[in-house]
């Protein structure tokens, strides 16, 4: 099913919705309102006190909502973003009676490498990695899994390969597992175009050029990814904070040369990657989302919707929402968790 959602059409149903947890996969007339793209987000909330725990060879930064005992929420973030994509929405979630895990991502905020030898990788396949040894760490043995960009990718391995963990998954912008081997294959040279700074940090100027100014890399991703959501100067230095971390622009290059296979990747994620490369189908529980006005690069909705073998649902966001999603429309990415779980 496909549902298109005004958040400015729905302003007059009321809030009263998102207050309990919506039936699997309801009507969207039933999910509160939304402020439109266009208005200002300011700063009207943040996460403290944060936890730190131990989870397989990182010591994990991460922010806990909601009672101790509902049921679990893994909201995973990506770049160059931060726990704060979730700022507005996880409380929601809470209110509803969820536990809401919000982990900062290797090479973000306060979380750490436990040794120095580890190596600084940034393959796909790490980062769900990462998600399993928290999960642990928790001792959560399933959870709804819901993430944006790197971590909408991390969440649908995470569901595709690991569905005895996952209880439902909602996805921003879809099907996202990649390869390298398909990324060998070139693009269209518009959709190339889109793709600039993968190659920028193929090369050691632009790992010297993001090492040197990444609040002001990561401001021109975010304003050219989501082109009419208004965010304040304070929003963004809240996230900018996080890409501080000191194996922040390691982690990130690792990323994108992986993806070109300028990266090797570590040989103990070989046979993650080789079930990877053969895009699996995703059989739990799923709703995409996609805003009407993302400026990254992103698939199309048609392209993907195979993929999810168990009941699925795509929902497009309209009002001028952009890549950041589940920031820049919170009541709506949070209805969808609901209604998924």
């Amino acid at each position: 099913m496909h549902h298109e959602v005004d958040p400015e059409r729905r302003r007059l149903l009321g809030l009263a919705a998102l207050s309990v947890a919506a039936a699997p996969f309801a009507d969207l007339s039933s999910a509160g309102a939304q402020s439109a793209a266009s208005q200002v987000q300011t700063t009207a909330r943040s996460f403290a006190p944060l936890r730190q725990i131990t989870a397989g060879g990182l010591s994990v930064s991460y922010a806990e909502l909601g009672p101790a005992d509902g049921s679990p929420v893994l909201l995973l973030h990506g770049w160059p973003y931060d726990i704060h994509t979730y700022v507005e929405g996880g409380p929601i979630l809470a209110a509803a009676g969820r536990r809401v895990i919000i982990p900062y991502l290797r090479g973000f905020g306060a979380t750490r490498f436990v040794s120095s030898d580890t190596p600084r990788n940034g393959q796909q396949s790490v980062f769900a990695s990462d998600a399993i040894a928290l999960l642990g760490a928790l001792g959560i043995q399933q959870a709804v899994v819901a993430g944006c960009d790197w971590g909408a990718r991390t969440a649908c391995i995470l569901a595709a390969l690991w569905p005895e963990r996952v209880t439902a998954l909602v996805s921003v912008s879809g099907y996202l597992i990649g390869s390298q081997r398909a990324n060998r294959a070139p693009l269209p040279p518009k959709a190339e175009l889109s793709w600039w700074y993968q190659y920028y940090f193929a090369t050691e100027r632009g790992r010297l050029g993001y090492e040197a100014d990444r609040s002001g890399f990561a401001r021109l991703i975010w304003e050219t990814a989501s082109p009419t959501w208004k965010f304040d100067a304070a929003t963004f230095a809240r996230s900018a904070d996080a890409l501080g971390n000191p194996d922040h622009v390691a982690i990130v290059i690792d990323n994108y040369r992986w993806r070109l296979g300028l990266a090797l990747g570590e040989r103990k994620y070989d046979a993650v990657e080789a079930k990877l490369a053969a895009s699996p189908a995703i059989n739990v529980p799923t709703i995409t989302l996609e805003g009407d006005a993302n400026g990254a690069p992103h698939p199309e909705p048609g392209s993907y919707e195979r993929k999810f073998a168990a009941r699925y649902e795509h929902r497009t966001i309209r009002g001028g929402i952009g890549h950041n999603l589940p920031q820049e429309a919170p009541r709506e990415f949070a209805q969808a968790v609901l209604d998924v779980g």
